[in-house]
């Protein structure tokens, strides 16, 4: 097990300590406590010939309502460290979050920089996210110069299948409309109704820059709206080449251009930036390919590490919360001698008010 926070830094390490010796004075005030009384009974007559006169023994429940008070407290600072497990621990279907997931299909995405390609390496990352994210639910977008959705479900594989049968060649229209896919995305979130109570996360996946709209926009209404956009950023400022596909998904050869020569794809700097944009202005996440890999994978685990972060802590901030009320139900009396004594109670007043009459 680790914790979120780097305890070997010095501000966490005093954080740390200061909850330790929190913990440790609480647990010598109760001692204290215990001492004292002991104290009192001995000044109250002789221990052997007091004990006698206890109809119970109210000291063994004290202490162990004293342990259960230190352990509910260190469960409670444990809870606030953030434990995180990792072997051994089962995932708990999160069925709180809700992820569209936002896919590049112009004709860049059939760029080899990334082997097969860049489409074919995205669609089986992704198609593994979801597998690795058991119990969300996933929408999907696919995208070039216009938008296709797919709404929100709880059935991943057929997300992943969407994507699967899609490629370039089949959108309609040409083009990188990274903020009406956004939008679209959006939408699939306003459309369902339980989406508005989860967590809603738009995973986008692009190689390009839009020239048409204003995605940082459409990521700034999202933010009002709770949502975190979480950007991979697939291509680079390196020219390269785009291969000619066929619609039976075979290389035919390099795309050209009317003057014959090789189409490139690379990302501009002002590209870069305007994807650095959409993600900041959610708080989200901004991972960009390198050395052959798409970077889905990262967010993936982002996205994992979120849910166990959330589970773990709602697992030690319960027992503790449990252990809080198993002490307050245990009484220092048991149930019987306490109604005795409100019945000696109540007769001594009623003799009391007898006697003043």
């Amino acid at each position: 097990m680790r914790f979120a926070y780097d305890f070997t830094s010095l501000p966490a390490l005093l954080v740390a300590a200061a909850c330790a010796l929190g913990i440790v004075a609480f647990a010598v005030v109760l001692v204290m406590q215990s001492f004292a009384r002991t104290r009192a009974l001995t000044r109250f007559g002789e221990p052997h010939l007091v004990t006698k006169l206890e109809s119970w023994d109210s000291g063994s429940r004290r202490s162990v309502k004293n342990v259960l008070l230190v352990l509910a407290l260190v469960l409670a600072f444990v809870a606030l460290a953030r434990p995180q497990f990792r072997n051994g621990t089962r995932l708990i279907p999160a069925t709180n979050l809700d992820v569209v997931i936002v896919l590049d299909y112009s004709k860049s995405m059939y760029a080899r920089d990334i082997a097969p390609s860049r489409t074919q390496r995205a669609k089986a990352e992704v198609a593994r996210l979801i597998h690795d994210l058991p119990g969300a639910r996933f929408g999907a977008v696919a995208f070039a110069g216009e938008p296709m959705s797919f709404p929100l479900t709880s059935d991943g594989a057929a997300i992943a299948q969407y994507f699967r049968q899609l490629d370039p060649n089949d959108m309609p229209v040409g083009g990188t409309a990274t903020a009406r896919a956004l939008e679209a995305a959006r939408e699939l979130f306003a459309r369902d109704p339980k989406s508005k109570d989860h967590v809603r996360v738009i995973v986008l996946v692009t190689d390009g820059e839009d020239l048409e709209g204003d995605p940082v926009q459409v990521a700034s209404e999202c933010a009002g709206e709770g949502t975190r956009i979480d950007v991979v950023q697939i291509g680079s400022r390196a020219p390269e080449v785009i291969p000619d596909v066929s619609p039976e998904g075979r290389v035919t050869g390099i795309r050209r251009d009317d003057r014959g020569q090789p189409v490139t794809t690379e990302l501009t700097a002002e590209g870069e930036a305007q994807l650095a944009k959409v993600a900041q202005a959610t708080g989200g996440e901004i991972v960009r390919a390198q050395k052959g890999e798409t970077g889905i994978d990262t967010v993936a685990r982002g996205l994992q590490k979120m849910m166990r972060e959330e589970l773990s802590e709602k697992v030690e901030t319960v027992f503790a919360l449990l252990l809080l009320i198993i002490e307050a139900s245990i009484s220092e009396a048991p149930r019987r001698a306490s109604a005795r004594l409100r019945a000696m109670s109540s007769y001594t007043t009623t003799e009391e008010r007898r006697a003043g009459a």
